[in-house]
This record gives C-alpha cells, sequence and structure tokens, in this order.
C-alpha cells in the first residue's frame, strides 16, 4: 500500500510540472554562463552550462522564471517566453554583486550592505583617466588627491574610503587580496604615515566593473577591510578597443597624453582571453606664489626693505624659484585576465596577471642664495650668478599583480583555490641636489635608496546552498615581506647627507617577513523571501604580534512588493600593522613649526624608541562598526538607498607630531640626534581611538524618455557627510613628561584634511550619435592643519561629448573643471607657507590645475 501511495504521488507530481529550457546571452549574442536561473516565489533554481543553456522543471502553469547575472539587470521571464534572454547591462538595484558575501551572488538590492557597482560605461563618463580619480567622482565616499612638495606621497597618492585612511580600504582584484604599496606616507599630507594600495598600478581599461562595499568586512576578508572593499573586476570580454587622448590646462602646462588597447579572444568553446596595453603621460604643472616682491620671504623672516640686494633677489624672481604642481609621470602598464573550463565543464581555471612601470618627477622646495649661500658652482651655468637651486624628487615605480587559481565543484560543494603574489617596489633618485658636507667635491645627482613590499596568498573558498541557507568556510595563508635598501654613500655621508632628501644608510636597511593564517566561517540563511539574516567569524594568527578574532551579524527585509529593503550590520574589525610602519627609519627636509627642518623616523624596534622612549611593540588596530540604511526601487528605472555608519577604531597607529630635538639637549639622545644633523624626529605607535560617523545617499534614475525619438537621458545624485574625531586622550609614554607627541597638526590631518562631505550630480545624455555627461561635484570644506583657516566648499563641473562617427568610430572631448576653479588661498598672515605655494598642501580637497581641456578618439574592432 505504501509503495502504492508513494507511486501516486510521483505521477502528481509529473503532472503539475514540466520542463523549460533556453539559453541566456547578452546584448552581442554571447552566451552568458554560470547565470542563475531561479523560480520566482520559490528555493528552486539552475544555472547556466557552457554555452549558456539551462534546463529546469517548473510547475506547468503561471511560472515566471527569475534570471540574473553578475554586472547585469535582473530580468523577470513567464517560463514559457524564455527560449531566449537577453541579459541587459544596466545602473539599478537589479544588478548581481559578488563582494560582501562568500556564498552564491545577490543584487544590490537584495544584499544586506551597502555596495556600488560601476561599470564600464559609467566608468568612461567620469571623464577621468587614472583609476583613482574615476572612483573619486564616482563615490562620493572615497576621496584621493594628488599632493605636491611631498616627496615620495607625490608619486602614490593617498587613496581611502569614508576618511578613515589609505590602510584601512581592502582593495581586491577579481576578488583577491590586492598588494599594498611600498611606500609610507611620511610628509604632512591626507593618510600621514599610513600605506595604501597603488592604484595608478592598475589600468582603468582593463576594468569591467568595480564593486565598493561601504561596511566593515573584516570578519570575512582579514585585516585592513575596516572602512570597507573595493573589489576591481577585470574584463572577459572577447571583442576589442583602442583609445588615445591628448589635453592641456588652460594655463598651458601639464600636457598630459595616452593610449590604451583593450582586445579579447575565446579559448576553444568554453574560456577567454583578456590583454591590455596602457601608456600615460603627464608633465608638470607649476602654481607657485608670487609674492617675493610684495612682501619678501616671510618664511625666513625677511621683510620686504631689508637690504636693496635681496630686493632686487624678490623682484626678479617673485615666486621665489618655486616649482609647485602635479608632478611629472609617465607610465607603462599590461593587464592579461583569462580564464577556461575543463573536466568537460566541472572545473575552470583562471588568472590574471598585471605589469606596472612608472617614472616620475616632482619638486622641493628651492633653496634662495640666502638659504644656502653657494653651490661651489656644481649647479649654476658658467658665466652666470648664484641665484640658488630646486631639487628634484624623482621615483621608478614598479608593481606586480599575479593570480592563479580554480573552480571545482567537489560533492556539491563550490571550491576556489587560488594563488595570488605580488609586489611594489620604489627607487628614488635626488637630482640637480649636493651634499653641502662634501661641498665642491658633491655630486649632483643622488641615488638615496628606495623601498619594496611583497605578498604570496593561498587562498581556499569552499561554499554551498542547500535551499534557503548557503554556508562558506575558508582559509588564508599569506607571506609578506618588506625591504629597505641603503642609498650610495655619499647621498647619507657625511651628514647631512643629500640636501632636502638624505639617503638611507645601511642602518635604514631592513629585510623583514612575517607570516599568518586566517580562518572562517558565513552563513546567509533566508528566513523567508523577504527576511535574510547573515553572519561571519574570522580568526586571524600573525607571527608577530599574534591573534584576533572578528565577527559580523547583518539582516535585510525586503518591503514593497520586494521593491525596497530594510538592512543592517554590526561587526568587529581589525588592522594589523604594517611591516612598513613597524620597521621603517629614514631622514629627510620637511616643513617644521620654525621653518624647514632634517628630521628622522625611528622604527617601532629601534634601541632608542623601545628603551629610551619607552614605545611599546605595535599592536593591531580594532574597530567595531555599525550600518543601517534601507533601499527603494521607486520605479523601474529609479531608485534610492540611504545607509547611516558609526565606526569606532581603538588603538590606532599613529605617526606622531614633529618632536624638537632641543626637548632632549644635553641627553643621551640629544647627543645622538646632533651627530646626526637631526632637529627632529617621529616615529609609530598605538596612541589614540578614533570615531568616525557619516552618512551616504544614492539615487538614480536611468532610461528617462526624451520625447519619441528614441533619445533618453540618466540622472545619478550621490552624497556623503562625514565626521572623524579623536575619542579619548592620546597615550603618551611617560619619557615625553609634558612634550606633546601627537599635536594640532597630525590632529587635524586625522579628523579635517578631507572634506567633510561630497556631493555629485551627474547628467548623461543619450542622444543617437551623440553623448553627452555633465558632471557637478560639491567637494566639502577643510581645515589648514597649522592655522584656524578654513578652506570653503567649491563645486567642480566636467563635461564630457561623444560623437559616434560610425558605429565602430568615435570622437570626444573631455573638459575637467570646466568654470576653471582654485581653492582657496592660503591666508599668508597665518601660514608663511601660503606665500611661496599660494595653494594649500598640507590638505586638499580636489587640486589646484584649474581647467583641463581633452580631445580622444576611440574605436571598436
Amino acid at each position: 500500500m505504501r509503495i502504492l501511495f508513494t507511486l501516486l504521488g510521483f505521477m502528481m507530481v509529473v503532472a503539475l510540472t514540466a520542463q523549460v529550457s533556453g539559453t541566456v546571452q547578452n546584448e552581442s549574442g554571447e552566451p552568458l554562463i554560470g547565470a542563475s536561473v531561479e523560480v520566482q516565489g520559490s528555493f528552486a533554481g539552475t544555472t547556466t552550462d557552457i554555452d549558456g543553456n539551462y534546463s529546469l522543471n517548473v510547475e506547468a502553469e503561471n511560472t515566471v522564471l527569475v534570471i540574473s547575472y553578475i554586472g547585469y539587470a535582473t530580468q523577470e521571464v513567464p517560463a514559457d517566453m524564455a527560449n531566449t534572454v537577453v541579459m541587459v547591462e544596466g545602473t539599478t538595484l537589479d544588478q548581481v554583486v559578488v563582494t560582501g558575501t562568500r556564498g552564491k551572488p545577490r543584487t544590490v538590492l537584495q544584499s544586506a550592505v551597502p555596495i556600488d557597482n560601476i561599470n564600464a560605461a559609467e566608468l568612461r563618463s567620469s571623464g577621468q583617466t587614472s583609476l583613482d580619480q574615476i572612483i573619486n567622482y564616482k563615490v562620493p565616499s572615497y576621496n584621493s588627491q594628488n599632493q605636491a612638495i611631498s616627496d615620495a606621497t607625490a608619486h602614490i597618492d593617498p587613496s581611502e574610503l569614508r576618511n578613515l585612511g589609505p590602510s584601512r580600504t581592502l582593495v581586491l582584484v577579481n576578488g583577491k587580496r590586492k598588494n599594498q604599496s611600498a611606500q609610507v606616507y611620511l610628509n604632512d599630507t591626507p593618510g600621514r604615515g599610513e600605506v595604501g594600495t597603488d592604484m595608478k598600478s592598475i589600468p582603468s581599461s582593463a576594468i569591467e566593473r568595480i564593486e565598493i562595499l561601504r561596511d566593515g568586512a573584516a570578519a570575512q576578508y582579514g585585516s585592513d577591510a575596516v572602512a570597507g572593499v573595493v573589489n576591481i573586476i577585470l574584463k572577459e570580454r572577447t571583442d576589442g578597443q583602442v583609445n588615445a587622448h591628448y589635453g592641456v590646462t588652460s594655463e598651458g602646462d601639464g600636457t598630459i597624453y595616452g593610449v590604451d588597447v583593450n582586445k579579447g579572444w575565446s579559448i576553444g568553446d568554453n574560456g577567454f582571453i583578456n590583454l591590455t596595453a596602457e601608456y600615460s603621460y603627464q608633465d608638470i604643472t607649476d602654481r607657485a606664489g608670487e609674492f617675493a616682491d610684495e612682501v619678501g620671504d616671510p618664511l625666513f623672516g625677511i621683510p620686504l626693505g631689508t637690504s636693496p640686494e635681496l630686493d632686487a633677489y624678490f623682484n626678479e624672481f617673485p615666486d621665489l624659484g618655486m616649482t609647485y604642481g602635479q608632478p611629472e609621470v609617465a607610465k607603462l602598464s599590461a593587464m592579461v585576465n583569462f580564464g577556461t573550463q575543463y573536466a568537460g565543464g566541472k572545473g575552470e581555471l583562471y588568472g590574471n596577471l598585471g605589469i606596472t612601470a612608472r617614472e616620475g618627477k616632482s619638486f622641493a622646495f628651492y633653496r634662495t642664495s640666502y638659504w644656502r649661500d653657494t653651490d661651489w658652482g656644481l649647479l649654476t651655468e658658467e658665466g652666470q650668478p648664484y641665484v640658488g637651486y630646486q631639487p628634484t624628487f624623482e621615483s621608478d615605480i614598479s608593481d606586480l599583480t599575479f593570480t592563479l587559481g580554480t573552480r571545482n565543484n567537489i560533492g556539491g560543494w563550490n571550491s576556489d583555490f587560488s594563488i595570488t603574489a605580488g609586489g611594489n617596489s620604489i627607487d628614488y633618485t635626488v637630482n640637480n641636489s649636493l651634499n653641502r658636507a662634501l661641498e665642491a667635491n658633491s655630486p649632483t645627482s643622488f641615488n638615496p635608496g628606495g623601498y619594496s613590499f611583497g605578498n604570496t596568498l593561498a587562498n581556499l573558498d569552499l561554499s554551498r546552498s542547500f535551499d534557503n541557507l548557503t554556508i562558506a568556510v575558508g582559509t588564508e595563508f599569506r607571506v609578506e615581506n618588506y625591504q629597505a635598501t641603503a642609498g650610495e654613500e655619499a647621498s647619507y655621508s657625511p651628514a647631512p647627507g643629500t640636501d632636502s632628501f638624505p639617503g638611507l644608510t645601511p642602518a635604514n636597511e631592513v629585510d623583514e617577513s612575517r607570516n599568518n593564517i586566517g580562518i572562517y566561517a558565513s552563513l546567509d540563511y533566508d528566513v523567508s523571501k523577504e527576511f535574510l539574516v547573515g553572519g561571519a567569524v574570522r580568526f586571524e594568527n600573525y607571527s608577530d604580534f599574534g591573534s584576533n578574532v572578528s565577527w559580523k551579524l547583518n539582516s535585510r527585509y525586503l518591503i514593497g512588493d520586494n521593491k525596497g529593503a530594510v538592512r543592517a550590520s554590526v561587526s568587529t574589525g581589525f588592522r594589523a600593522p604594517s611591516l612598513h610602519q613597524i620597521y621603517l627609519s629614514n631622514i629627510q627636509t620637511t616643513a617644521g613649526a620654525s621653518g624647514l627642518v632634517q628630521e628622522g623616523t625611528f622604527s617601532n624596534v629601534d634601541d632608542i624608541t623601545r628603551n629610551v622612549l619607552g614605545v611599546p611593540q605595535l599592536d593591531a588596530e580594532t574597530s567595531f562598526n555599525l550600518t543601517a540604511g534601507f533601499t527603494y526601487k521607486l520605479t523601474d528605472n529609479i531608485t534610492f538607498s540611504a545607509d547611516y555608519y558609526d565606526i569606532t577604531v581603538n588603538d590606532r597607529v599613529l605617526f606622531t607630531d614633529q618632536i624638537g630635538a632641543a626637548n632632549f639637549e644635553g641627553s643621551t639622545l640629544g647627543d645622538a640626534l646632533s651627530t646626526q644633523g637631526i632637529e627632529a624626529f617621529k616615529f609609530f605607535i598605538n596612541a589614540v581611538d578614533t570615531k568616525t560617523s557619516g552618512v551616504d545617499i544614492v539615487l538614480n534614475a536611468g532610461d528617462i524618455a526624451l520625447g519619441s525619438s528614441g533619445n533618453s537621458m540618466g540622472v545619478t545624485i550621490a552624497a556623503n557627510f562625514n565626521k572623524t574625531e579623536l575619542d579619548g586622550e592620546v597615550d603618551t609614554p611617560d619619557a615625553f613628561g609634558d612634550v606633546s607627541i601627537f599635536g594640532d597638526l597630525p590632529s587635524s590631518l586625522l579628523t579635517s584634511a578631507r572634506p567633510d562631505s561630497k556631493i555629485s550630480l551627474g547628467l548623461n545624455f543619450d542622444l543617437g550619435k551623440l553623448g553627452l555627461s555633465l558632471n557637478n561635484t560639491q567637494f566639502g570644506s577643510v581645515n589648514s592643519p597649522v592655522s584656524d583657516q578654513e578652506f570653503s566648499a567649491k563645486i567642480i563641473t566636467d563635461l564630457l561629448v561623444n560623437y559616434d562617427i560610425t558605429d565602430a568610430f568615435s570622437v570626444n572631448v573631455t573638459i575637467n573643471n570646466l568654470l576653471d576653479v582654485y581653492p582657496d588661498r592660503i591666508d599668508g598672515t597665518l601660514d608663511p607657507f601660503g606665500y611661496r605655494l599660494q595653494y594649500p598642501w598640507r590638505v586638499s580637497q580636489f587640486g589646484f590645475n584649474g581647467r583641463y581641456m581633452k580631445v580622444g578618439i576611440s574605436y571598436d574592432f
């Protein structure tokens, strides 16, 4: 009897179901492999095969299929009309993303945390050329600006999410950790004392899209993911495109030009390879102040009228010889991305390789003839009077990233095993300078040494979905190495060494490594189609400082007939002190309270740091992150989201204030500093807690019809409002007594050097062969770290015009900073550097190049 009932039940199921099949492809007719095909209102589903085909048993009547693919708008299609489904790229909440989850991909709407998804078309519409500036103008919570008069910082711009510093933004390439740069930002600029990823090393023409997770994610990805995650997804397409551009500022300087080529090919019937090559060049700009003929040189306390000779000098050189602006940079990049299936489609082999080499030249402060009284005829042309000299700071930077991995399905578990290796190196050259201790025997060009950083990772990730439950577990093993290489002897000996940037000495040399292992587990549970809860926990052990456990809980509830969602997350995180911050030591010329001084940096393992000053071993920072918000699909093409965040970072690693050597005069430390010509020093220490809070708001309206001609427009309004403040007192070692180690300048760089708000309005018009993009970005105010001056908010307008001459060939004109807006000028009565530099250099909102005009061409093949 039991057998009979079972047979009858089976016959009823068969009678109520039917098999549907079809193909999922993109607008070019290419199959989409691995697209998700689910039955609406249930957890049943499947994925497409290597030819984009699927087959699925569904109820015979009124069944709707939900079809999604990463980077494309999700579609709901009746089962009887799903023979061929064409997926369309879009910018709505229906796009599928992979960042922020270790299990199955979800749409932006369905995610429990805020995620931005910027596709290739949006990248182009920004009007910017370098990756860091593309994101800077597309994502309000992201900040990056070129720095000037800041040695190596002028060549690797500090970039960060939510004004939490470059060290607390994790960068991934195709979901794998990108190596950090070799450079510590040592000068008094945003990101001071921190280490970030060299965003200029990734060619923008190789990028298919960028997913930005605006939430703490250390429990999923490990150290550094405190402010969020930037996941750069490389192109897989098999078509080709070549672009070229040329531009110049309205002042006639800063010439830029570049060319890039991207082309893909199919590998058999189930694979691809995509290649990118990119070359770009930018010349210097100069926006130095020209006030010496009016005020003299207040920086050196020399007013106009001091002497006829000096007045004549000021009249001849009102800019005091300065060159102040963007550096000269030449860059060559290449990227390879590939993937192919094997074992009859049961496995996938994938990988990527990126190489970048670039050379740059920036300028130090001009050494006037009353600051440096002679050059012994080494830098002045024969027969010409000596007036001074300006050293150059030149860089040779290389960056490598490599990943090779395989994805498989083993016993119902999706597995992903990969090896990732990456490295970044920077070698310095100082030209047009002297070691003044050598007098007439001094060289004029110096190799002061350099730095390198590399890491190697092995990752194993496993995930499996059980109807409404997704489980993911994994492990990561990472080895890091940091090296500092001494310069040539003349760059550091005899002291004080090269004027502007003394070379690294043998005592500064470093070759240190560490390893760490991380183990994580995460779970997503769909309580119902509307209600999702999830969590993750990660254990991390470092060979140098110990262990950390981070956790995360998140939830999302769909509202309004699944058109909107309420979401929230709470998590802990951590950031391991970088090897750079532990072992770096050097000497350089930098700005001090009383002018320009020789400044030394002591490593955390130096005997002076540990035993004389009593500074403890650097430990991990910890964080607590709370995010809550909602998102809603107002119409099919209008979406809105708003998210609040609150992030506390405890035991933040600080780069201390400039501490005068005079405070230790007559002591053993004071004598040692005097011998090396060091007038001030700094070091790294876990010393303060910070609290950052803010709001992100995004409104997207796409495909708004303009009449009946087929023309359309899109509107994006996005804003970030942000505040960072110190939370409690600075933890100062007893050896310093009443001497402050973290005063107004570094505090201000931490809390108010980045705009407190950024608001953007983007308008995109599709007018047949003509395309227009008009972007307006308001950069909020920033405060000077050395005075009470506030630099007011400004609006930058960018215009991009594109015309399709044929289906394959187009021309474009871009005007960045259309209205030629500059920051407020430095008030020289508050900051004497203002008379030399004119525009702020320690803080920056959007640079000070003024209007840039560019023309370009594009050819698809």
